[in-house]
């Protein structure tokens, strides 16, 4: 039997991460104009198509918003995106998100995806940390399979919601679970 150490696991998932930058999500290349571009069509798209989530984004009191994200694996694998934080519809930081895995996995997708912070207490810890990985204290809401989206008493609890869509690609599961957000300067 194989023992994988953690040195080993970052090591490749870092690789992974790697592997996405050829997928085309402007890695290197992407300043704060772009993004903030990248974050309006992305909210806009989303409040288009999915009408009830502007409600949603009426009780948060802020949203990280990531419009694209690139994984890809063939056994380890990795992901990447960068966004903004927005609050009170003002940008007032950048993010990037990396991902690795590692299993039986083969492929590549994309997708975009809003974290709505509904407490102020949830938007300061993740603004006070170095790297804030998602955790217990997140819910999600919505998953681009044609639900019907609504901030209710079962929503209206978490700290932290995510909605997850626009899916492209042939890896399956798009899924937030391990994820790393750091700040950045684009």
């Amino acid at each position: 039997m194989t023992h994988l150490s953690r040195r080993s696991f970052t090591l490749a998932a870092l690789a992974g991460a790697g592997m996405t930058a050829a997928c085309g999500n402007g890695i290197g290349s992407v300043n704060a104009d772009t993004i903030d571009a990248r974050v309006n069509k992305t909210l806009d798209y989303l409040y288009t198509q999915y009408p009830n989530v502007r409600d949603v984004a009426d009780k948060s009191v802020g949203q990280l918003v990531m419009p694209l994200v690139t994984e890809a694996g063939l056994f380890v694998g990795g992901g990447y995106g960068r966004g903004a934080l927005r609050v009170n519809d003002v940008t007032v930081d950048y993010y990037s998100t990396a991902k690795g895995s590692f299993g039986f996995q083969m492929g590549a997708q994309q997708y975009a995806h809003v974290l709505f912070f509904m407490t102020e207490a949830a938007l300061q810890k993740f603004r006070r940390s170095s790297g804030w990985a998602v955790g217990a204290d997140m819910e999600y809401v919505f998953s681009d399979v044609g639900e019907n989206l609504r901030a209710d008493t079962t929503t209206a609890t978490a700290p932290v919601l995510a909605v997850v869509f626009g899916q492209a690609g042939l890896l399956m599961g798009a899924s937030l679970e391990g994820m790393k957000y750091t700040r950045i300067i684009p």
